[in-house]
């Protein structure tokens, strides 16, 4: 009898419901938001480095002369660009190529962290975007993010961008010296 009362007593209770409830809850809460907010770490590394990338380019293709100096200056404010991620894994090439006829070959080449292209090394570029006689500014930008929360993104993420300008003051970018 005395089981019986306390039986209809207990299943009458719900005071720990909620509880219970947010004990079953909070772990998938907890992880989706490290989740998301390891998600958008990782977007804004990759974004900061296509902005790398953009910047080079166009820093460059405002420039008739550039010297091997005025490149490492530029390449350094690719590095201020990522702050606040580490700069270590940046690696950055910024080149000059030209079309002539069929084949597109460099002019000159200068990298950071990233080896340089040879001198009148065949690239291959997207269709259509240089005439005969044309030439245009590469930059190439690789960054190899590693996610702080090693548990959602085990290992290394590379991101890698490449952006073409053409030069705007003159019909090729030179670099004498590179």
């Amino acid at each position: 009898m005395m089981r019986l009362s306390l039986i209809r007593r207990l299943s009458g209770d719900d005071r720990g419901v909620s509880a219970v409830e947010f004990a079953l809850l909070a772990p998938v809460i907890i992880a989706f938001y490290m989740g998301l907010a390891e998600f958008c770490q990782g977007y804004m590394a990759q974004k900061r480095m296509g902005h790398v990338s953009a910047m080079v380019a166009d820093l460059v293709a405002q420039e008739e002369v550039v010297t091997p100096a005025a490149l490492s200056d530029i390449f350094s404010i690719g590095d201020l660009i990522m702050k606040p991620f580490p700069t270590t894994t940046l690696k950055q090439r910024v080149s000059s190529v030209t079309r002539t006829g069929n084949q597109i070959r460099v002019d000159w080449s200068r990298g950071d962290g990233m080896t340089a292209r040879g001198k009148n090394e065949l690239v291959t570029l997207p269709a259509d975007l240089l005439a005969d006689g044309q030439s245009v500014v590469m930059s190439e930008v690789t960054y190899d993010y590693d996610s702080p929360a090693d548990y959602l993104m085990p290992g290394l993420t590379r991101f890698s961008h490449t952006y073409y300008l053409r030069p705007r003051t003159t019909d090729k970018t030179l670099c004498p010296a590179c």
